[in-house]
């Protein structure tokens, strides 16, 4: 095996992890990948012949890649207060994807995305790094550009902003839920994925129809073809008709959850998922649903069970 493969090989068995690293510091799907992937193109470049943890340095490499890209989003915001000083407008990382904020909000807690939103890049890194993943402030202070002590600090701060104000927000949100718009299309999402998967157990035909979009297409992976070829499943599916006749009176083992941070469905055995279910939902109805079962694939996948 020369390098370039060994790297490959390396960095595949990272990815997972340093995806969620970049996506908790981020709190945007699109932006961590983005940063793992500007990972790999750092590591294929570096000289790590003498790098005994592998996995720890594209940690660190990814940690201050993100610690950049929050950087230049606070710029990006302060910009903007300038251009705008009505204060009738909306900030650039409000709207870029509006299910960010409500896909970190769903896997790491209301209360520490709405605080993690309030902390500086330093404060975000040394807490996210520390609190989330158990990094030693020793490897988080070169990052932050710190001491140790320093790096402690802010990850105190951070976590004292977390337990208090986050637990003060949430309460505020769950006293008036139609004040957060992100919040209310998060749990409208869940609610659709909810009464498609009660339709299917129940053979509601009418109901599956109602919540599919007309155009809807259901995509599933080889290994999912495989599994349903008895039903005559097919790699696409076009149409809420054809869709729905997929799925009525099916689905009684699948479980809401939440896949890499979006609603979805899982369907496991012995605790391990064997098939998910990501659906998009476009104007309140699904407009796609994609079925993975390759074990490959679902290995990457951040799967966290909802209805428990």
């Amino acid at each position: 095996m020369d390098r370039d493969e060994y790297l490959a090989q390396r960095f595949e068995e990272n990815r997972a992890h340093l995806r969620a690293v970049a996506y908790r510091m981020l709190g945007s799907q699109t932006e961590a990948e983005d940063a793992v992937q500007e990972s790999w193109l750092r590591l294929s470049r570096a000289d790590t012949s003498d790098v005994q943890n592998l996995g720890g340095w594209l940690t660190t490499v990814v940690a201050r890649i993100c610690l950049d890209m929050l950087r230049s989003r606070a710029t990006r915001r302060e910009e903007t207060l300038g251009e705008d000083a009505s204060g009738s407008f909306v900030s650039q990382a409000d709207t870029s994807d509006p299910e960010h904020k409500a896909i970190l909000a769903d896997s790491v807690g209301l209360a520490l995305l709405v605080v993690l939103d309030t902390l500086n890049p330093a404060e975000r890194l040394a807490f996210v790094l520390h609190d989330l993943f158990d990094m030693p402030f020793e490897e988080i202070a070169p990052i932050v550009g710190r001491t140790p002590t320093a790096a402690r600090q802010l990850a105190s701060r951070a976590r004292r902003r977390v337990q208090g104000k986050g637990r003060e927000q949430e309460q505020e949100v769950e006293t008036a839920p139609d004040a957060d718009p992100t919040r209310q299309r998060t749990a409208a999402n869940r609610e659709i994925v909810e009464a498609f998967l009660a339709a299917s157990r129940n053979g509601d035909f009418d109901a599956l129809l109602a919540a599919l979009d007309p155009n809807v297409t259901l995509r599933a992976d080889p290994a999912t073809v495989a599994m349903g070829a008895a039903v005559g499943m097919t790699s696409e599916t076009h149409g809420a008709e054809a869709v729905a006749q997929q799925f009525v009176g099916r689905a009684y083992a699948a479980r809401l959850a939440l896949i890499d941070g979006s609603v979805g469905a899982v369907w496991g055995q012995g605790g391990q998922p064997r098939v998910t279910f990501s659906f998009t939902i476009t104007d309140g109805k699904i407009a796609a649903i994609e079925i993975i079962a390759d074990p490959a694939r679902l290995s990457q996948f951040d799967v966290s069970i909802l209805d428990e």
